[in-house]
């Protein structure tokens, strides 16, 4: 795709973005789960089953509230920062004004999602009367992505910067996909994921376009240099280090004994999905770099031969 093929989504956000023709999601006080169960397999495990069953809606509640922060994290501080930064011109690969315009539409989706998430998270703290234990201050993101842009030279750090943003908005829009037709969890959640989806499928595609649009015109020499920093993104980016150490707060803030606390801990610690082509948001990545044209080049296929089938 040349720069001269973009296409503007402008009149689909006019008519479909969720910050222009979505309600307020109100958390319904039902019986519904407020998380889904297989997102937080702590609650599924033998010692958690055997000896403490009724926190179980507890763990999850704060499991709501870590993914609500990982959200804002996200929105904010990862994609709000690249797609303001192409919006307002000052990113070194240039695009044209119909993609900075539509840049500015993420800004303003992202910065929105995040709000609607703080205010369910007021929404559960009021009913539940459970208040978060301490939440990270980072996501795998906020390491991934400057690991790897560290690794570029000069000239080349605002376009890794941008394939792994693209990356992960497309990554998260599969996980969201999923979250939203999870029949257990209450409809209101469902409807929050649901619509968040409706605008990151949009997202998702834009960045895939921006990368499109780069890598078109990139040079071998570029091409090469970036393909082997891709495998280093992902692997900070599919760690499970910072949801090990959040279980492990969990784990602490839970009333139950010391043995049980160890036992628990041993478990959670054996739930990290190694990092290969069996990890179930690998799909996900690799179909972005066949959408994006990056698994076109033969050097990117080279790269990522580990996670390829």
């Amino acid at each position: 795709m040349n720069a001269a093929d973009y296409q503007s989504f402008a009149d689909a956000w006019e008519s479909r973005a969720t910050i222009r023709t979505r309600p307020r999601r109100v958390l319904e006080n039902d019986t519904r789960l407020i998380y889904p169960l297989s997102r937080q397999p702590l609650v599924l495990s033998e010692t958690f089953l055997r000896e403490c069953p009724e926190q179980r809606d507890f763990a999850l509640v704060q499991t709501l509230y870590k993914f609500i922060n990982d959200v804002v994290i996200f929105e904010t501080e990862i994609v709000d920062k690249t797609a303001r930064s192409i919006a307002k011109n000052r990113f070194t690969v240039a695009f044209p004004f119909a993609c900075r315009y539509d840049a500015m539409t993420v800004v303003i989706d992202e910065d929105y999602h995040a709000l609607v998430a703080m205010d369910f998270m007021q929404q559960t703290v009021a009913m539940t009367g459970i208040t978060p234990i301490e939440l990270p201050d980072e996501i795998e993101l906020s390491r991934a992505i400057p690991a790897a842009v560290a690794l570029a030279p000069e000239h080349l750090r605002s376009a890794v910067e941008l394939i792994c943003v693209a990356i992960a908005e497309n990554t998260v829009t599969g996980d969201v996909a999923a979250f939203a037709k999870d029949d257990t969890v209450k409809q209101s959640i469902k409807g929050l994921m649901a619509d968040h989806l409706l605008d990151e499928g949009r997202h998702s595609s834009f960045w895939a376009r921006l990368v499109r649009i780069y890598w078109h015109t990139a040079s071998e020499a570029d091409r090469q240099c970036i393909a082997r920093i891709l495998p280093v993104f992902i692997a900070h980016y599919l760690t499970n280090d910072l949801q090990k150490s959040f279980d492990f707060r969990l784990i602490e803030s839970l009333q139950i004994s010391d043995a049980a606390r160890r036992a628990l801990k041993s478990e959670v610690s054996g739930l990290a999905f190694p990092i290969n082509r069996h990890h179930p948001l690998v799909a996900n990545i690799v179909r972005f770099f066949r959408s994006s044209s990056l698994l076109d080049s033969p050097c990117v296929q080279e790269a990522l031969s580990d996670y390829l089938v």
